[in-house]
């Protein structure tokens, strides 16, 4: 089986996540993708070895490239390097910001050189601005976009436990490059792209900034509650599990109230009559429903909540993820043995099986014998 970027050849100068996270997705879809490795190898190799010896992250994020260890500050490697992007039709980067434009791999410069070739520069806060020399590290991000403010509970900020920042800024990453390969078949042009991990989590900062700009008040910190939407939260049950409910509009609020709180009334009059009364007393509703929750067991009070057509949901730790019922799993060599991880979330009838995690400098040899001069 082959996949839709077969024969598309990706360059990537990369390290840590958001890159990696990128060009992983690409190489899913059949692209050819070097890695450009330091003789140690890319720091996330070495964030944890909890996979067989493995990092986690890298494990993660890197199967299906090739490695190939280079030192882009010595002339016959930069050369090496050179003639790769020559017939490269993608260039992905997320060194220090000005890195790969010192060593000579700026992207203007090389699509100036070659002018099918699209260029990625993935970055902590972008270009042109106060802050475009600064590191920038996936937590240091959550904190500066205001994320870790409106996280957490009432007590102190938090931050949310996966590297959001670097996600979704490797998701609009392998965005771009897509639209950008799609623009190039009709034109013929390569494109310029930077993404950087501040604008990608101020774009999932709309609604709390949009709050805060038009209404005057941003978001506070509610724990497992919605800010806004009341009841939309977890309640205890006898048992001590946790359920999360989240009542959308009336009907469904008329039912809960009904079939299941057994107090028919509340969705036509009194203080738990609308959304806006529920949410101004949501202190009230809360305890209501915590009266009734804790009277029952988690699975009698989801089957409960089913029969109302109530939407629930278990809060569950990683341990129940790991057997969750719903959970897909790929099988990816990795140097060290096969680990089993979440399978990508678009599923496609004739997606090719995975390729492996790389050992550091595994095709080094064999690519510049490829690209000798």
């Amino acid at each position: 089986m082959s996949g839709a970027l077969d024969g598309l050849l990706v360059v990537a100068l990369e390290q840590a996540v958001a890159a990696p996270y990128c060009t992983s997705r690409l190489a899913d879809a059949g692209a050819r993708v070097i890695k450009i490795e330091r003789p140690e190898g890319d720091f996330a190799r070495h964030y944890d070895r909890v996979v067989d010896g493995e990092s986690a992250y890298f494990v993660w994020l890197n199967r299906g490239k090739e490695s190939l260890v280079l030192n882009i500050k010595d002339p016959d490697d930069a050369a090496l390097l050179s003639r790769i992007l020559a017939r490269a039709d993608v260039f992905v980067q997320n060194l220090a910001p000005g890195a790969a434009a010192r060593a000579g791999f700026g992207s203007d410069d090389l699509r100036a050189r070659h002018p099918r070739l699209i260029t990625c520069d993935i970055s902590g806060y972008g270009e042109g601005n106060a802050y475009a020399d600064m590191k920038a590290y996936d937590m240091l991000v959550q904190a500066e976009s205001g994320l870790a403010a409106i996280t957490g509970g009432p007590e102190a900020p938090a931050r949310v436990g996966v590297s959001v920042c670097d996600i979704g800024a490797g998701m609009y990453a392998h965005a771009a490059v897509l639209e950008a390969l799609i623009g190039r078949g009709v034109t013929g042009k390569g494109r310029g792209i930077q993404v950087s991990l501040f604008d990608s989590l101020a774009d999932w900062m709309a609604v709390p900034l949009l709050h805060y700009d038009y209404g005057g008040k941003a978001p506070g910190r509610v724990g497992l509650r919605h800010p806004s939407i009341a009841p939309y939260e977890a309640f205890p049950t006898a048992d001590g599990g946790l359920v999360l409910i989240s009542i959308q509009n009336e009907r469904e609020w008329a039912r809960l109230a009904g079939q299941v709180l057994g107090h028919p009334e509340w969705a036509t009059e009194g203080p738990y009559r609308d959304g806006v009364s529920r949410a101004a007393h949501r202190e009230d509703l809360h305890a209501a429903i915590a009266a009734e929750f804790g009277k029952h067991d988690r699975d009698a009070m989801a089957k409960k909540l089913k029969a109302a057509a109530i939407a629930y949901g278990f809060v569950n730790g990683v341990e129940e993820l790991s057997v969750h019922p719903v959970l897909r799993r790929i099988s990816v060599e990795t140097p060290s043995g096969t680990a089993a991880m979440p399978a990508p979330p678009a599923l496609f009838d004739d997606a090719p099986p995975p390729r492996p995690v790389p050992a550091v400098g595994a095709h080094t040899e064999a690519i510049r014998q490829e690209f000798a001069p």
